[in-house]
């Protein structure tokens, strides 16, 4: 059953004294240590921090593309952490919808088709008139309805990241985990992609995010900074972030 806060606000996320461990023959790095994480539904949480601070695998086990070395992990409270990597890739599909900074589009299809494919490919059969109403629902969320038949190729890059948010969206996912979606854009169109992220945020997408960009993480609810693995900064109320020691 899934947990709740008092004002009944629907916990997405939560992590508790998560840990990674690299190892090899001669060196043993922690990548995290004792990292607790709790994300509500609607909340726009920012990761950064320097290069090597543990940002990316953090985010690699927020979406079950990696797993931890310790503690317990719980997405829509169902418990991840010692998951087959079937099951784990079946969570994934369901619950969490990925933004990279390469969009990772095809070119060879449409918009259409590019914001389509989870659901063609979902365990879950829908039948062509509800992916076709679910697709347009999210490229009008993200303003490219205009682009429907258009080719990856035929648009700028500030739109390609907006139909990969759209495709993101899609499957109704339980989170966003979004990856320097700007890495790739020039300062107007990664404005733009952050204010579509922005009004998705509003309207009740739940996002945590990954960025160097101090502007864009500033743009979040709740700012986690990290450094060596560890949570700095304890953000404003609203989830519930125990600093790492």
């Amino acid at each position: 059953m899934t947990s709740t806060l008092e004002n009944n606000k629907e916990i997405k996320i939560q992590m508790r004294g998560i840990a990674k461990v690299f190892e090899t023959d001669e060196l043993e790095t922690h990548a995290l240590k004792n990292i607790d994480l709790t994300i509500y539904a609607g909340d726009y949480v920012s990761i950064s921090g320097p290069s090597g601070c543990g940002k990316s695998t953090l985010l690699s086990i927020l979406g079950l593309l990696d797993m931890p070395s310790g503690g317990e992990y719980t997405i829509e409270g169902v418990n991840v952490t010692e998951l087959s990597l079937d099951q784990a890739a079946e969570i994934r599909n369901a619950k969490i919808g990925f933004i990279f900074q390469s969009f990772n589009l095809i070119d060879e299809l449409s918009v259409f088709d590019n914001v389509a494919l989870p659901l063609r490919y979902s365990s879950e059969k829908m039948s062509e008139q509800a992916i076709t109403e679910r697709v347009n629902e999210c490229l009008q969320a993200v303003d490219m309805t205009h682009r429907t038949g258009h080719k990856p190729n035929q648009l700028s890059g500030g739109q390609q990241q907006r139909i990969a948010i759209a495709r993101a969206l899609v499957a109704k996912p339980a989170i966003l985990l979004v990856d320097e979606p700007t890495g790739n854009l020039d300062s107007k169109s990664g404005d733009q992609v952050m204010d579509t992220l922005e009004q998705l945020n509003k309207n009740g997408t739940t996002i945590c995010m990954v960025t160097h960009d101090p502007r864009y993480a500033n743009m979040a609810d709740i700012q986690l900074k990290l450094l060596d693995g560890s949570i700095l900064t304890t953000p404003v109320p609203g989830a519930s972030i125990k600093e790492a020691v």
